[in-house]
């Protein structure tokens, strides 16, 4: 289902597009293309408690469409316009949102598809890339990997058990109101491996990631380095911290991710 198309900015052509995963979940997405037809896309992943108008989503939007590359964002259940409620989110949910966005664009014409994750989309977009064995390109942005650990790290021990008996998180992007989550959304994050679907990833892959990330443990990094058997390049961008929040650090965070896609795609 679409609806009317918008002129965004100059070269860039925005449609609102809804699917369905297997779950009959319906999801909203922005389709943003060219002018010209193109084959070439990526798809463009945000992170915990963001939604599909991130500033960094919108970013890339603007670098790679006038070089010819369409961009796909949507939101995660329970976040930005979607009708679920947060506190019920699954990553099984996540997951197949992510595959029914890869089957949307490829009934589009879309052959040449490229996937960006940033932190929390960043672990989606390594768990669907080892089932996307025709994925071009894969950009991660301060990806979580192990999403458990993370948790633990950022909330605390009394946090975490505040959670587990009131199914409520700490705010980490606002303000000091309780998030309503379930306890199980954690339990079910235990039962993943993501340096187990990275010996699966077969693309090319970045991962940008700051010098000064207070949320992923650099040792994730590393770890995720060791484990990738394929080609792999870090830029690490030194001072930066989780968001990038200095001008010059998101320029260069969004700059090594389009120009990564532009190189894999367009070849």
């Amino acid at each position: 289902m679409e609806t009317v198309s918008s002129q965004h900015e100059e070269h860039i052509l925005e449609t609102h597009v809804k699917f369905l995963n297997a779950f009959g979940l319906s999801t909203q997405a922005i389709l943003a293309e060219p002018s010209t037809p193109t084959h070439q896309c990526a798809i463009l992943c945000h992170g915990f408690l963001s939604d599909k108008q991130s500033r960094t989503n919108r970013r890339l939007t603007e670098l790679l469409v006038p070089q010819g590359i369409a961009t796909f964002r949507f939101d995660w259940y329970g976040m930005g316009d979607t009708r679920e409620h947060f506190s019920t989110m699954s990553l099984k949910q996540c997951e197949n949102q992510l595959d029914a966005a890869f089957e949307i664009l490829q009934k589009r014409g879309m052959n040449r598809l490229g996937l960006v994750g940033s932190s929390f989309g960043g672990l989606l977009a390594i768990l669907s890339a080892a089932r996307q064995p025709t994925l071009k390109a894969l950009g991660l942005k301060c990806p979580v990997v192990d999403f458990p650990e993370t948790l633990r790290l950022e909330f605390g021990h009394e946090a975490m058990e505040r959670w587990k008996a009131t199914d409520h998180i700490p705010n980490i992007v606002g303000d000091d109101s309780p998030v309503p989550l379930h306890y199980r959304f954690y339990e079910e994050c235990l039962t993943y491996d993501a340096y187990a679907a990275l010996s699966h990833i077969h693309m090319p892959t970045l991962v940008v990631h700051g010098g000064q990330d207070e949320l992923i443990p650099r040792s994730q990094i590393d770890r995720l380095l060791t484990t990738l058997t394929t080609t792999k390049q870090l830029k690490l961008i030194e001072g930066a911290g989780h968001q990038f929040g200095r001008p010059e650090e998101f320029r260069l965070m969004t700059n090594h991710l389009s120009q990564w896609m532009m190189q894999h795609l367009r070849s």
